[in-house]
């Protein structure tokens, strides 16, 4: 655990260092403290760098006392930032699929039930909601907050993101805010609509939320990376995490690295 505080500690303070620069809002001190919490494990924290927690969620307006619903929290890398960070004033929810066979939602249920049992006691009472077709996750205007990261792609390519949008708009208070990431598409060709390779374009992805009824606040390039090309042979997960072709060019993929994303935050309006 001693790594993995001293990178959060790093990664903290070029989080920090990044919003000085810009004039953002005043540091928030509990985020940074459920970022560097000793609950968090050693290979989330590694991907810190990477993942940018801090500049998301404060970018996205995370406060304390807030009903916050994730979408698909898989392995439970937000899930360890946000029961701690909402444990006192606020609420933390758990969107999974309870049924479903396709390979993403079985691996996404896997995954947050060995996150679950591996520390029971903090996590084992996480209140989780069904994120099964026909996706109606909770009560409606019942939420302050919505996140979801990297999931736009796959509804895309299973023409379910109307549905799930229209339920992410119907669950969120008037004025509640949705925060989204995705594997960010190139601008110089027309975009797939089930996009196969994972990228969505940004201008793409704007077009779906606001047609579901949000209005985009603000843009974050905190996720950005000029060095993703976009043209790889196993798409997006060709880069890591994913490796997927392996050791063949390994070390050229790892030089790139994460996929460049867009970060966007949109409002449901009070009227």
């Amino acid at each position: 655990m001693a790594l993995a505080a001293m990178l959060s500690r790093l990664t903290l303070a070029a989080g920090l260092a990044c919003f000085t620069l810009a004039g953002a809002q005043a540091a928030d001190k509990k985020l940074e403290a459920a970022i560097a919490g000793p609950n968090r494990v050693a290979k989330n924290v590694a991907r810190d760098q990477a993942r940018h927690p801090y500049g998301i969620l404060h970018f996205v307006g995370l406060k304390p006392h807030q009903t916050v619903l994730e979408i698909l929290p898989s392995g439970g890398y937000w899930s360890e930032i946000l029961v701690p960070y909402l444990k006192a004033h606020g609420h933390y929810i758990a969107a999974i699929p309870e049924t479903g066979d396709f390979p993403e939602q079985i691996h996404e249920r896997v995954s947050f039930q060995q996150f679950q049992a591996a520390d029971p006691t903090r996590y084992g009472k996480i209140k989780v909601v069904d994120f099964s077709s026909p996706y109606v996750l909770v009560k409606p205007g019942s939420v302050d907050v919505i996140l979801t990261f990297r999931n736009l792609h796959n509804w895309m390519k299973r023409g379910t993101q109307d549905t799930i949008l229209a339920n992410f708009y119907r669950s969120l208070k008037p004025g509640g805010i949705l925060g989204i990431e995705d594997h960010r598409g190139r601008t110089d060709k027309p975009q797939d609509p089930q996009a196969n390779d994972g990228y969505v374009r940004e201008d793409y992805a704007i077009a779906l939320i606001e047609k579901a009824g949000f209005k985009l606040v603000a843009k974050s390039e905190i996720g950005a990376n000029p060095k993703d090309t976009k043209d790889y042979p196993a798409g997006v997960w060709t880069l890591p995490p994913v490796l997927k072709l392996g050791d063949k060019d390994r070390a050229k993929y790892l030089a790139i690295g994460e996929s460049d994303r867009f970060t966007l935050k949109f409002i449901k309006p009070k009227s």
